[in-house]
Formats: structure tokens, sequence, C-alpha cells
């Protein structure tokens, strides 16, 4: 793996530092922000194309973003489904990888095609300027003609403004948080939020803990993805109707696509019966806290000791400087920002299609993007760094061993 040393020659940016000694702004054709899955898809794709580019991501390591979710998690789908463009997922296709299986997998994809990924470096700003775009990251400064946002919409936890006025005693976190029992007192648990992330986590603590689920029912699969029934409908769940039917392009797409933004998806892997047999209780949505405790939506206090909120996540782009933010999430078509020319995002949730947040999905649009970042930089918007310097394409750094 490069170093952020060996990253600057490899990814064919160029800096200087001015009179007084200070460094100048580095300067890319391309950068992509974030180097989780849907940035390491971009940038084989740019790769495959000779382009020169760097990936920033916040995280000290490659794959962070999956090792500091919660112990026991697994990924929803099989590994089948998991392997990126040119390199298939290192495991039985129907076995489901822990997260840390994925996170190793993510750090082995980037050594493998050579991807010059610049860890430890969050963006605090991004802004137009000289007919580019300039990047801030604490001290350093960045400047590219094309710029990738590469990050899905789950960058902010998002807990209600009554969570401050809990009772301290009480233990709370986000699901973001949760790593696993240990961190909890003892006695009962609120889980606000009965999507995926509070089933799963319900699951876990109900051998343990009291344990109580507030939330409205988001339904759930008429199949469990281990069974047989699963394997059968798996590709044409994944493949056909997340990935072909449910699009921008279809009607019914459409008319999906703002149900999918504003509200949780079905319960995947936990069932409504298994939480009803593991003693799980269900209890209305928290409204409020009164006297330090959790109040429902029915006027019932809760009584409990901990309280976990799975209570989603907002986009957090509001680093960007640019008029780009709609409601629910950065305005765009299928990740090109029309008013922006050479911004993108790709990994947003529904971005293309219902695929297009998914593992297996997120290839078809970082491909799309890196066709449109080639034509453009074909057509003259080049910032002066020599196209290709030192990246190589995949194929050949495969055929290599590398």
């Amino acid at each position: 793996m490069e170093t952020a040393r060996d990253t600057n020659r490899a990814a064919g940016g160029h800096g200087t530092a001015n009179r007084h000694g200070k460094p100048e702004a580095e300067r890319f054709e391309t950068i992509v922000v974030g180097g989780g899955q849907a940035g390491l898809s971009v940038g084989y794709h740019l790769s495959r194309r000779g382009l020169p580019f760097v990936i920033l991501d916040a995280s000290e390591r490659i794959g962070d973003a999956w090792r500091n979710r919660w112990d026991s998690l697994r990924l929803f789908t099989p590994a089948r489904y998991d392997g990126l463009d040119g390199m298939p997922f290192p495991a039985r296709p129907h076995s489901f990888p822990t997260k840390d299986e994925m996170a190793d997998y993510l750090e082995s994809y980037a050594r493998r095609f050579q991807l010059p990924v610049r860890t430890g470096v969050r963006v605090d700003d991004l802004t137009r300027r000289d007919g580019g775009f300039e990047l801030r990251a604490g001290e350093r400064r960045f400047r590219a003609e094309n710029v990738v946002v590469a990050m899905g919409n789950h960058q902010q936890a998002r807990v209600p403004a009554f969570a401050a006025e809990l009772d301290p005693a009480i233990v709370q976190l986000h699901s973001r948080e949760y790593r696993n029992p240990g961190q909890l007192r003892e006695g009962p648990v609120l889980l606000v939020g009965a999507g995926n992330s509070g089933s799963e986590i319900a699951m876990e603590l109900a051998g343990r803990h009291a344990v109580r689920m507030s939330g409205r029912d988001v339904g759930q699969l008429p199949f469990r993805p281990r069974s047989q029934v699963g394997r059968i409908m798996g590709p044409i769940v994944l493949r056909f109707l997340f990935h072909r039917i449910l699009t921008v392009d279809t009607p019914l797409g459409r008319k999906t696509r703002p149900n999918v933004l504003t509200h949780s998806g079905p319960l995947i892997r936990v069932k409504r019966r298994d939480l009803d047999r593991a003693g799980v209780e269900h209890v209305p949505r928290t409204v409020g806290v009164r006297d330090g405790l959790p109040v429902l939506e029915d006027g019932r206090l809760m009584e409990v000791a901990n309280v976990i909120w799975c209570t989603g996540f907002e986009p957090g782009f509001s680093w960007i400087d640019l008029p780009i933010h709609g409601e629910h999430e950065p305005e765009h078509r299928s990740g090109i920002v029309p008013d922006t020319p050479g911004l993108y995002f790709v990994g947003l949730l529904f971005l293309h299609a219902m695929s297009s947040e998914m593992i297996h999905g997120v290839g078809r649009d970082a491909e799309r993007v890196a066709r449109i970042v080639e034509q453009r930089v074909r057509a003259g918007h080049r910032s002066g760094v020599a196209a290709g310097a030192g990246v190589r394409a995949p194929e050949a750094v495969a055929a290599a061993g590398g």
C-alpha cells in the first residue's frame, strides 16, 4: 500500500511553497472524497481510464468505517454480492461476511489496484476557486478540476434534541457508537428506532437485559436471506428489482424513490417473531423526556438504565460550501450536479437506483461518473497534471501481482 508520502507522485499531484515558506495548494486533476467502497470504486474506474487522481479519507485506515461498527455486525447481503468491480469477495458465495472481513477486503482492494489513498485527511470545506475547486483539510489545501464526493447519506448521527434532557445516570449511545453489551449499565434498555440496526442490537441484548423497542413497524422481507428461498430470491431482488427496475429511469423507481429517502427500509435478517420470541417488548414512539426519563407517544414514562438511539443519520454535507443542498440530499441527477460542472456524487441512497448505496450496485454509478470525468478532461478541462502520471490500469496491476 502506498503511503501518504508516495501518493503525491502516484496520483500526479503537485504542490509548491510560497515565498513565505508556507505550502501552496496541491493540485490534482480529480479528487475523490471518501475512501470506502464508493471512493475505491471511483478510483478503480478512473485508474482504468489512465486519469490521475487522489482519494482523501478521514479514517486512519482504509475500511475503518466498517471496523468501527458494532462488534457482531455481519453484512446483510451474501458474499457473492459483496465484491467490487475487478475483485470478487474472497469467501463462500452464500456466506455473510463480518464487518471486519469487509474492512480488510477494502484494504486489500486498494492495495491490489494501487489506488492512491491518503488516510487521516478530513475535508473541512469544498468551494469554487478560479474555475475549479478548492478543498481544505485543516492546514492543507487542495485544488482540482473535478471532485467526486464518494460518501453515503450516513455521515452524522441523528439524535433528537430532547436527548440532552435525559437523566445523566442513563447511559445513552447512538447506534454508531454502540460496540457491544459491555458498554451498558445493568438494567432495562430502550432502543429508539425499530429498523434493521435497532432489531439487530435488540437481539444481541435480549439475553442480558429487558429490552424495549420504540418506533413504527417498518415491515420485513418475506424470506430469510440464509434460507433456500433467500438464495433463489436474492438475485431477483438485488440484481433485478433493486438494480434494474427501481431506478430513476422507470416510473416505478421514480414513484418509490421519495419514500426510500425518508423512511427506513424493511427488516432484512431479523423478523418480528424473532424479536417476540427473544422477549423484546414493542412500545410506541419516543416523543420526549419528563423528569429525566423517556416519554412514549401514549404518555408512559420508560424507567430504563440505557437508551440506544437507532434514529438514523443526517447526510452531513455542510462542509460543501456550494449551492447544492436539497431537503433530504444534495441536488444531483444520478450523481451529476447540473449547476456545478465538475462536481459529482457516488454512494448516496438511491443515487440512480435502489442498489446505488449497496456494495453490489455502487460500481455502475462509479463507472458512469468516471466516464463523464474522462469526457470532461478530454474536452479540455485539464489542470496541467500529466494524464495518467504514475497510474497503472487495474488489469496491469493485477497481471503484475499487485
